[in-house]
């Protein structure tokens, strides 16, 4: 057992070791580390950027029925634009560490926001499948790069509040998650009954997390290596971070399963879930309402579970628990999807933390600054490309079976080896043992 809040010398795994200390020359030396001004802006950037990383999907999600209908799709289509997420995060997120490189993570990530804002407000604009799939890359493009940064921020800004900064995160993500699944329709119905301003309404609260970032676009010598209080660790780490191989690393790629499988049934849930219950006969608005309870689950539970994670020498023990929920949310979604349909919710709801918990491993499972980079790059993108499949393999299943006892019993299987891959990721080791 380990706390997260302890100071950076005496944690292994999470934290890198402190900077040097500075040669006396008859003058006590200045403090260099951040202002309190700006780690407030950079925490206000985080939950901003968080709230925007999935309304983009989990509104589509709740129209899915009307944007299907006024684009003229075919399920098998339908399940192409389910698929675009984790496809668009595979290709794009592996260029972030690049990118950060360059011109700074706070300087992507405000770019990101950007791209975000652009790609709302250009979908509902264009008609045509082809055109709405383009807008929809845009802005999931955006959200890519800024998925795989946050775990950098987190480890270069709060060094030692890693598990703290990750849970409250977290917790912003599942709380934009799950109010763009309670509230679009019925802000759709009350703007007219316009699928197209329901998904676009979206594009406000994105143009509102790009301010935070703007002052680090200027910053680039603080923002693209540490913190001005970690400057001298960067030259310790260098020469390990260049010989560091991550695809040697076991942990690597048990993290990229687990991060790729969790993603499957995340992005199944978003795409799907409110379908499943419409079906069943549940209305428009409910199922909407039931996949916003999916998500909400992760407000608490995201701050909670990563604290608790940080604080354990295994993570395995909290991927059973909730592959446990995961299984027995896909068997009452099969046996009775009206009549316990709040239950399987929550039940799902809380098999999808598993998304928290693999940010919270990544970063415990590098001990550097330039490791978590590489790792969270790695891991996101070769799980994201993981996950492409499924969302398509259930959108063909549904219109060849014409029901969901396939679908749904692919992604009870699906949570086997996930559960499997989280009990590897899990283990008290780093990447930079094992390369």
């Amino acid at each position: 057992m380990r706390d997260d809040e302890t100071p950076p010398q005496t944690v292994t795994g999470t934290l890198r070791p402190a900077a040097p200390a500075a040669p006396r020359t008859g003058a006590p030396a200045a403090r260099t580390g951040p202002s309190p001004w700006t780690l407030r802006l950079v925490v206000i950037g985080l939950v901003l950027t968080a709230l925007n990383l999935r309304p983009a999907i989990t509104s589509l999600g709740a129209l899915l029925e009307e944007v299907r209908d006024g684009l003229h799709m075919s399920g098998s289509v339908a399940g192409v634009l389910t698929s675009v997420p984790p496809l668009c995060f595979a290709v794009f997120g592996v260029m972030a560490p690049r990118l950060a490189r360059r011109f700074g993570p706070g300087a992507v990530v405000c770019a990101g926001m950007v791209a975000i804002t652009a790609g709302l407000v250009i979908r509902p604009l264009i008609g045509g499948t082809a055109g709405f799939l383009a807008a929809s890359a845009l802005a999931l493009m955006g959200i890519a790069v800024s998925n795989v940064l946050m775990p950098v921020i987190v480890k270069r800004w709060f060094p030692d509040r890693v598990g703290s900064m990750t849970g409250l995160y977290s917790m912003a993500l599942a709380l934009g998650t799950s109010l763009a699944a309670a509230v679009t329709v019925p802000l759709t119905d009350a703007m007219g009954g316009s699928w197209k301003a329901g998904l676009g309404i979206w594009a406000v609260l994105a143009a509102a997390a790009i301010l935070p970032w703007l002052p680090h676009v200027r910053d680039r010598a603080g923002d693209r290596g540490q913190p001005a209080a970690d400057q001298g660790a960067p030259a310790a780490e260098g020469p390990q971070a260049t010989a560091l191989r991550i695809t040697r690393s076991r942990t690597a790629w048990a993290l990229a399963c687990f991060f790729g499988l969790q993603a499957t049934a995340a992005y199944i849930t978003m795409g799907w879930m409110p379908q499943i219950f419409r079906d069943a006969g549940v209305s428009a608005g409910t199922a909407g309402v039931l996949l916003a309870v999916t998500m909400a689950m992760g407000v608490p539970l995201a701050f909670v579970i990563p604290r608790v994670a940080a604080r354990m020498k295994n993570q395995g023990p909290i991927v059973v628990v909730l592959g446990a929920c995961g299984l027995t949310g896909y068997a009452g979604l099969y046996l009775a999807p009206s009549g316990g349909a709040w239950a399987w919710a929550l039940l799902l709801g809380i098999s999808n933390c598993a998304f928290p918990l693999a940010l919270t491993m990544i970063g415990m499972r590098a001990r550097s600054g330039p490791g978590v980079v590489r790792l969270s790059a790695f891991a996101q993108s070769t799980g994201y490309l993981i996950s492409i499949p499924g969302p398509l393999l259930v959108g063909v299943l549904y219109q060849h079976s014409g029901g969901w006892g396939l679908p749904i019993a692919l992604m009870a299987a699906l949570m086997v080896p996930q559960m499997a891959a989280g009990i590897l990721a899990g283990r008290d080791r780093t990447i930079e043992d094992e390369s």
